[in-house]
């Protein structure tokens, strides 16, 4: 209808007048009109009449795509018509995230044949990849924790328009994570900023959820992504909701983000470097354990580094050692004697006195 050319008028218009630096008042619409100084890129096309009876297809996979931070991804999206045509045609290409847990909608990338414009963080890392006819890939360098998520492809022909989604995610582990001052201690925002420290992002409730098909048990209730307060039970019992609930993640619903007062889960991806247990003589205060792995070329790792190194690495160690925010921690993938539970995990000795002799140190040296 008229409100659906209007938009697509709109986009010819924002596109062209953002590549060509026009003012964006010449952009502005009213009800059901096409954007009139640009919609004569519309025109440029090959007749529109030649779409008469042919479909606009557009493919993206099904399936979920997995990789890590720091990498570089594809993200497949080629179209075709049914019939095939003879000619080809010049086609623009919209790429964007979808609005999730509260946060907006982003543009990434709009091209009209060999000229494309990249947006926002993304600015610098996207391109198309257009290495066959008809393929209009998406390939985003240099993967940061927030990229995840659902994004759209979409092809539009003159008036016509298809898209299809592809599904990011990226490889990473949840954690919960409490303030050094004890227990339910930190609102929503607070919560976002130690999981920042700690190389992190607040986890979205489908990643809880698979750590939890995982095994991840735990008994705090915390702060998810989109600001609800929850947390993951594999055996049920009393302090923890009770023996009589089934097992599964436990919510308390939306919270206030400024005045509730919860732990939070944080999510850490897989790393590019290498997280280590320093070996060293004697055991170090806080201070001296980051001195110490600046000395040998590294930093004092954090805690999303440890957990990740645990989870993807296989990094078993039963010596407890510093990490940044002053806590002292042991990651165990294969538990034996002597050294804590019997299950896999890791460890913590809570943030101890920063003056105390009795720990070593955990470094992270980037490759």
């Amino acid at each position: 209808g008229a409100g659906l050319a209007g938009a697509r008028g709109f986009f010819c218009c924002r596109f062209l007048s953002s590549l060509l630096s026009s003012p964006k008042s010449d952009c502005r619409l009213g009800p059901g009109q096409l954007a009139a100084p640009r919609a004569l890129a519309v025109e440029e096309l090959p007749g529109d009449d030649l779409l008469n009876g042919v479909k606009l297809v557009v493919e993206t996979p099904e399936e979920t795509l997995f990789t890590y931070q720091g990498a570089s991804v594809i993200l497949p999206c080629r179209y075709h018509y049914e019939p095939a045509l003879g000619s080809p045609r010049r086609v623009r290409i919209k790429w964007w995230k979808l609005s999730e847990n509260g946060a907006p909608e982003k543009d990434v990338l709009v091209a009209i044949g060999v000229r494309h414009r990249s947006f926002g963080d993304y600015q610098g890392r996207v391109h198309l990849r257009q290495e066959k006819e008809h393929d209009v890939s998406l390939e985003i360098q240099d993967l940061r924790l927030e990229d995840y998520g659902r994004y759209r492809c979409e092809v539009i022909d003159g008036l016509e328009d298809e898209s299809g989604l592809v599904e990011l995610e990226l490889r990473g582990v949840v954690f919960p994570y409490q303030s050094p001052n004890g227990r339910y201690q930190l609102n929503f925002h607070e919560g976002q900023q130690v999981c920042a420290e700690q190389g992190a992002v607040v986890a979205s409730f489908e990643q809880l959820f698979r750590a939890w098909e995982e095994g991840l048990d735990w008994c705090n209730a915390g702060w998810l992504q989109d600001a609800t307060v929850q947390y993951p039970i594999m055996l049920p019992r009393q302090p923890c909701g009770g023996p009589g609930l089934a097992p599964g993640v436990r919510s308390y619903g939306p919270r206030h983000r400024r005045r509730h007062r919860y732990d939070v889960f944080c999510f850490a991806t897989a790393l590019k470097g290498r997280v280590y247990y320093l070996e060293h003589p004697e055991k170090l205060t806080l201070t001296e354990a980051k001195e110490a792995c600046q000395e040998d070329d590294a930093t004092i790792a954090k805690v999303g580094q440890l957990f990740a190194a645990w989870k993807f690495h296989g990094l078993d160690r039963c010596d407890a050692g510093w990490l940044a925010d002053g806590s002292v921690r042991y990651p165990v993938v294969h538990p034996h004697p002597n050294c804590g539970p019997p299950e896999p995990g890791v460890r913590s000795f809570g943030f101890p006195d920063p003056q105390s002799h009795l720990y070593g140190v955990y470094c992270y040296r980037q490759h």
